[in-house]
């Protein structure tokens, strides 16, 4: 779920932060940077676990800050495919299930990945499963906030760098949407019963 990622990047620290620890005032900038991040095709950036390399330091005519290359190790949420994880359930819509993790919100478990015979309540924006017993159909509903269990089975990253000015032929309803879509997204997978929402088996 988490993996270190080795990076490099040239770190600028103001001459206010020259009193510091190099070390210190390095790590503050990169977490301010990194933290809380997607970087694309690597992953969400959790925290920087250390620095491994310091190269000189340089201060260019007309800056007064130092520049400093920098070779760091960063912890980075990045499951591998197939992994299984548990989150909780955000919200249904038409799409399929989101979920959350707390620190993690962009899951989408489709309609086709859910447990079958599934289908979506317009009344109570929910899906359900229509799971079937001896003594007939019951109707077992994916709530806001239950814990569940599930398979990562694809990710998708989207490139959300700035591309410069919109032409005048740019359609503004585009370009709302692409604004909102997430950097990084998990679709998930329900396998099996064993592997759905855990309080319906654990009641």
């Amino acid at each position: 779920m988490f993996v270190l990622v080795e990076m490099v990047d040239t770190v600028r620290i103001c001459p206010w932060d020259f009193h510091r620890q190099l070390n210190d005032a390095i790590a503050e900038e990169l977490n301010k940077k990194l933290a809380n991040k997607v970087v694309y095709n690597v992953g969400l950036c959790i925290c920087l676990y250390d620095i491994t390399k310091l190269e000189d330091s340089y201060i260019f005519p007309g800056d007064g800050a130092s520049h400093t290359k920098v070779h760091f190790r960063y912890v980075v949420f990045h499951p591998f495919l197939d992994e299984i994880l548990i989150g909780k359930i955000k919200y249904c819509s038409q799409e399929g299930v989101h979920v959350t993790m707390g620190f993690f919100d962009d899951i989408l478990i489709p309609p086709e990945s859910l447990q079958q015979p599934a289908k979506f309540d317009e009344a109570e924006q929910v899906w359900l499963w229509e799971y079937e017993t001896d003594e007939g159909a019951h109707d077992l509903y994916m709530d806001q906030g239950e814990e569940i269990r599930f398979r990562v089975a694809d990710e998708v990253f989207v490139d959300t760098s700035p591309t410069g000015p919109a032409t005048p032929a740019a359609d503004a309803a585009t370009d709302a949407a692409e604004k909102k879509e997430a950097p990084y997204t998990l679709i998930g997978t329900i396998c099996d019963p064993g592997l759905g929402l855990l309080s319906w088996w654990n009641s």
